[in-house]
């Protein structure tokens, strides 16, 4: 039986009546924020930050997968006020947050790759710490019931996994496309990730009707 807070979330899962005339607004600055690197012809931030978003995709989907297969509760959930759910754990305010942040973080690496923080290659500290603030964050959001978790190994009692799994890899990929120094091998790897995204979305959403 699905918990409380996963029944909560599919009672308005992909339901337009949610829309809000704020979606445009964040559109806007979405589209604006990549405007801007692809005037600047900066394909290093536009590509990372397409790496970073599309690493949550393949996180967002197999977190519903895992709430079909169990029939008790996604590993993390997001049943609050919003615009417009996607997916269980994904809304659309998440979802273009993600879009932004993978330029963020991207925007703070030195341009030298060699240099070291702390006695450490700095991509790996940025890594860990842009890691360690994005639990912290979502930390905060599950206090006030904003996401939700019901799972004793995905918690703020247990964050490692959510340390691990749900953002390091984030880091790791974005910055890692970012230095990639063959432009046509960055938009292979970015092309990889959505297309397997949009593969799982194809089959296991309109095909299966498991998202």
């Amino acid at each position: 039986m699905p918990t409380e807070s996963a029944r909560q979330a599919l009672s308005i899962l992909r339901d337009g009546s949610q829309f809000q005339w704020y979606l445009i607004t964040l559109f806007a600055l979405v589209v604006y924020v990549y405007a801007v690197e692809v005037e600047r012809k900066n394909w290093n931030l536009v590509l990372a930050g397409l790496a970073y978003w599309g690493m949550d995709w393949f996180n967002e989907i197999w977190n519903g997968l895992v709430f079909h297969l169990t029939n008790r509760a996604p590993v993390w959930g997001a049943p609050g006020q919003t615009a417009y759910l996607i997916l269980i754990g994904l809304n659309i305010e998440i979802c273009f947050m993600f879009a932004i942040a993978g330029i963020t973080f991207a925007k703070m690496l030195p341009a030298d790759k060699h240099l070291r923080l702390l006695g450490l290659p700095n991509r790996v500290v940025l890594a860990v710490a842009g890691s360690v603030f994005c639990v912290f964050v979502e930390v905060l959001l599950n206090a006030v019931g904003a996401l939700t978790w019901d799972y004793p190994w995905w918690s703020a009692g247990a964050p490692w996994l959510i340390f691990l799994i749900g953002y390091l890899p984030f880091f790791a990929v974005s910055f890692w496309v970012h230095d990639i120094i063959n432009t046509r091998r960055k938009l292979t790897v970015v092309g990889t990730i959505y297309a397997v995204n949009l593969l799982a979305v194809l089959v296991f959403g309109v095909g299966l009707n498991w998202l």
